[in-house]
C-alpha cells in the first residue's frame, strides 16, 4: 500500500496473514479474510526493538522519501544534492589532512557547543579544511547531512540562518524534482522540520557557512539580532553551525553569540572562542608539496607551507612541466604568474569559440588581463570586493562582441577565474583577490578615510584648546604628493574584513618605491595610534585606532626583513603596543629583537598572566642559551622600573633570568659575562663563584691559557 502522491509504503498487503485476535480460533476457516494490511509504522512502533522495527530504521536511512514521509535518507539526499550543487568544486588532488583542526572538528561534534568558529587568513585552506569535512561527514556506515552555505547565500531581510538553510533546501528541492522520473511532490522539506527529524534520528543537522563577509551590508548593520536569531534557532533544532571567517570579522561577529554556545580551542585566547588556521605545520606541508609536485627548496620558507601558494604554483607548474619556473618564486611571483596562466587559458577558449590563432591568441591574453584588472578596481567600491551582474556584464559580456570575440561571460566563469556569489561575482580566490585590488588602490587616500579623517575629527572637537596633543608629523619624502582633501560628508564606515587590499597595497608600495616610502606611512599610521591613545578608551577602542594598529601590525609582520623599519617598531615597543607573538615573528636579527623586547618587558603583567613578554624571553633563553645570554647582558644598563614589580627592573629581571637558568650553558655564561664589564655581571658572577665554583675554575683556566 503507497501513497499515491509521494510514492511512501504504508502497509504491506499479504492474503496469508492473519489478525493476533478479533477472531476465535476455530471460526479462522471459515472466516479467512481476502488480504490484511499492515502499517509498518504504527506495527514497529509497537514493538521498538523488533526487527519490524530494525528494518524500517534501517529503510528510513537508506531509502529516500519525500513530502509528509519525508525520512532520514531523504534529507541526507536533499542536504547531500544542496553541497554539490553550492559547495567548492572538487579539488585536483585530496587535500592532505590536518589531524589537529580534524579533531577540533570532532570534539564540537560531541561537545555542548553550536557554534564552531574556524579562523584564518585568505589562503589558509578555510574552504578546504570545510569541505574535507563536508566530505568525511558524507561517508562511512552512518552518513550524517551537512549544509553548505555561503556569506553571499544571505540577505538583508533574513532573522537567522534558517531562512538561508531554507532558500538552499528549496533549492535542492527543485533539482531533485527536475530530475526525478515521476511528478511526485516533494512536499514539505523546511529547514525546521528537516533539522528535526535528523536530531531525532540521532545524526544532527551541520551548516556550514563559508566567507560571512559576504554577507549584505544591511545584514551585517543587523548581524548581533541575526546572531541572536540563529543561536535560538540552532537551540531550538539540535543544529550545529561552522562559521568559516577572517579574523576581522570574527573578532567582531564572535561576541554575538554567547561564550557558552562557542567551541574554543586554546590557541584563540585574543579572538572570541575559535579554532584558529594557520599554514600547514611542516610535516603536513611536506606531504603537499609531494603530492603538488613540488620540490621541498622551490619556495621561500614564508610560502613552503602556504596552502594557497602551493596549489597555485602547481597549477603553474603543471601548465609547462618541461620548463618550471627558475628560482625560488615569491608569493607575488606566484599569483602573477597563476593570473596570466588563467588570462592565456580565457585567451585561448575565446580564440577557438572566435576563429583567432597564433599571435592573436597572444595579444588577446593581453586584453583579457586588461578586462580582469579592470575587474578588481570595480570590486574596489560599494560592493566591497563583490562585482555586480551589470558591472561584471560590462566587464565581461555574454554575447556582446568585446576585443573582436564573443562569450567573454562563459570564458571567465568556465576557468575559474571569477565565481557566482549571491546577485554577483568574485574572484574565486580571496588572497588573490586582495593583491589584485590592492594593486589598484591609491594607498594615501585610502589611509586618510580609514585613519587619518578619524585624527581630524578630533583636533575639531578639541578646536579653541591648547591645540593638538601631538604635533603633526609626517615623514614622507620631499616631492610626494599631499594626501587627497577629506570629504564633506562622513561616509559609511569601511568593513574591518576588507583590510586585505589596503594591507596589499602598502606591501606593494615598500616593493616598488622602497622601504623609505613604505616606513613614511608606517610612521604616519604609529603617530596616529599614539594621538588616539591620547584620546582614553574611547580613541582606542575607535575604528581610526583599529585601523592604524591593525595595518601596522599586518604589514610589518610580511615584509620580508623588518630592519629597515626599527624607526617605526621602537615607539610602538615603548607603549607596549601587539601581543608577544607578533615580537616574536618579527623577520628581525636577534640582537634588534632584544632591543625591542627590552622595552616590552616593561609593560608586563604580574607573573602568572598570560602573554607576558619575560616569559617569552625565558623560553628564548633556554632554547639557544649560547646565543641568548650576551644579548641578555645588554639590558643591565637599564634600569627602568617594571610596572607589576616598582621594586625591580629590567636589569635586575635579566639577572634573575640569567641567573636561574645558569645550567643550561653555565660556561658560555661566565663568558658573556666578562665580556660585558658590568657591575651587574660582576655581582652574578661573584654568585656563581659562591654556587658553582667548577664553572669559574673552568673559565679560570680557559683565560689561563
Amino acid at each position: 500500500v503507497v501513497d499515491a502522491a509521494t510514492g511512501a509504503v504504508l502497509a504491506v498487503l499479504g492474503t496469508a496473514l492473519r489478525p493476533r485476535r478479533g477472531i476465535e480460533p476455530s471460526d479462522q476457516e471459515a472466516h479467512r479474510p481476502a488480504g490484511f494490511a499492515v502499517a509498518l509504522l504504527e506495527a514497529a512502533a509497537a514493538d521498538p526493538g523488533g526487527p519490524l522495527a530494525e528494518l524500517v530504521a534501517r529503510n528510513a536511512a537508506t531509502v529516500p522519501a519525500y513530502g509528509e514521509d519525508l525520512n532520514l535518507a531523504g534529507a541526507l539526499h536533499l542536504t547531500a544534492v544542496s553541497a554539490g550543487s553550492d559547495g567548492p568544486p572538487a579539488p585536483p588532488h585530496e587535500p592532505v589532512e590536518r589531524p589537529d583542526t580534524a579533531r577540533e572538528f570532532t570534539a564540537f561534534m560531541t561537545g555542548p557547543a553550536r557554534v564552531l568558529g574556524l579562523v584564518g587568513d585568505p589562503g589558509t585552506g578555510r574552504t578546504t579544511e570545510l569541505a574535507a569535512l563536508a566530505a568525511r561527514r558524507a561517508r562511512g556506515a552512518e552518513p550524517a547531512p551537512t549544509l553548505w552555505l555561503r556569506g553571499a547565500d544571505l540577505r538583508g531581510t533574513d532573522t537567522s540562518v534558517a531562512d538561508a538553510v531554507e532558500r538552499a533546501l528549496d533549492r535542492a528541492g527543485r533539482i531533485l524534482a527536475a530530475s526525478a522520473p515521476d511528478e511526485r511532490v516533494l512536499g514539505d522539506v523546511g529547514a525546521d522540520r528537516l533539522a528535526r527529524l535528523v536530531r531525532d534520528a540521532g545524526r544532527p543537522l551541520l551548516l556550514l557557512l563559508d566567507g560571512p563577509e559576504e554577507m549584505p551590508a544591511v545584514l551585517s548593520h543587523h548581524l548581533a539580532q541575526w546572531s541572536s536569531g540563529t543561536a535560538r534557532w540552532l537551540r531550538d533544532t539540535g543544529a550545529r553551525l561552522v562559521i568559516a571567517s577572517r579574523a576581522e570579522y570574527w573578532e567582531q561577529a564572535g561576541t554575538h553569540f554567547d561564550a557558552a554556545s562557542l567551541h574554543a580551542a586554546t590557541d584563540g585566547a585574543e579572538l572570541p572562542g575559535c579554532v584558529r588556521l594557520g599554514d600547514l605545520p611542516e610535516p603536513q606541508a611536506s606531504r603537499a608539496r609531494a603530492l603538488h609536485g613540488i620540490p621541498d627548496d622551490a619556495l621561500t620558507p614564508a610560502d613552503a607551507r602556504h596552502p594557497l601558494a602551493l596549489r597555485l604554483l602547481s597549477e603553474v607548474r603543471g601548465a609547462t612541466p618541461d620548463a618550471p619556473p627558475p628560482g625560488t618564486p615569491s608569493r607575488e611571483d606566484i599569483f602573477s604568474a597563476y593570473l596570466h596562466l588563467l588570462c592565456l587559458r580565457v585567451a585561448v577558449r575565446l580564440a577557438a569559440a572566435n576563429g583567432l590563432r597564433g599571435g592573436a591568441v597572444r595579444r588577446l591574453a593581453a586584453r583579457v588581463s586588461g578586462q580582469v584588472h579592470e575587474a578588481a578596481r570595480r570590486c574596489l567600491g560599494p560592493g566591497h570586493g563583490e562585482l555586480d551582474r551589470a558591472s561584471f556584464e560590462e566587464t565581461f559580456p555574454w554575447a556582446t562582441r568585446l576585443h573582436g570575440c564573443t562569450g567573454w561571460a562563459s570564458a571567465v566563469l568556465t576557468e575559474g577565474l571569477l565565481v557566482p556569489a549571491g546577485t554577483g561575482y568574485r574572484f574565486a580566490h580571496e588572497e588573490l583577490a586582495d593583491w589584485l585590488q590592492g594593486t589598484h588602490l591609491d594607498v594615501d587616500g585610502a589611509l586618510g578615510a580609514l585613519v587619518h579623517r578619524y585624527r581630524d575629527l578630533d583636533r575639531d572637537r578639541g578646536a579653541g584648546g591648547d591645540g593638538p596633543a601631538v604635533p603633526e608629523q609626517r615623514r614622507r619624502t620631499p616631492g610626494s604628493a599631499p594626501a587627497p582633501p577629506l570629504p564633506p560628508t562622513r561616509p559609511l564606515p569601511v568593513p574591518r574584513h576588507r583590510i586585505g587590499p589596503v594591507v596589499q597595497a602598502l606591501l606593494l608600495l615598500g616593493r616598488q618605491r622602497g622601504a623609505a616610502e613604505l616606513a613614511s606611512r608606517l610612521g604616519e599610521l604609529t603617530d596616529a595610534l599614539v594621538e588616539f591613545g591620547r584620546g582614553g578608551a574611547a580613541g582606542r577602542s575607535g575604528d581610526g585606532a583599529w585601523w592604524a594598529s591593525r595595518l601596522l601590525g599586518e604589514v610589518l609582520l610580511r615584509v620580508p626583513d623588518a630592519t629597515p623599519y626599527l624607526a617605526v617598531l621602537e615607539p610602538l615597543a615603548a607603549r607596549g603596543e601587539f601581543r608577544t607573538a607578533f615580537w616574536l615573528r618579527l623577520p628581525l636579527a636577534e640582537a634588534d629583537r632584544f632591543s625591542l623586547l627590552r622595552g616590552l618587558v616593561v609593560h608586563d603583567g604580574p607573573p602568572g598572566t598570560p602573554d607576558r613578554r619575560l616569559d617569552a624571553v625565558a623560553a628564548l633563553l633556554r632554547a639557544d642559551p649560547a646565543n641568548v645570554q650576551p644579548l641578555l647582558a645588554r639590558w643591565f644598563a637599564d634600569e627602568r622600573p617594571l610596572d607589576a614589580a616598582p621594586d625591580a627592573t629590567v636589569a635586575s629581571a635579566a639577572q634573575a633570568l640569567l641567573h636561574t637558568h645558569r645550567h643550561r650553558a653555565i660556561d658560555d655564561l661566565t663568558e658573556a659575562l666578562v665580556d660585558c664589564a658590568h657591575a651587574r655581571a660582576d655581582e652574578l658572577l661573584a654568585a656563581l663563584a659562591e654556587e658553582e665554583p667548577a664553572a669559574l675554575c673552568r673559565a679560570v683556566d680557559r683565560w689561563a691559557r
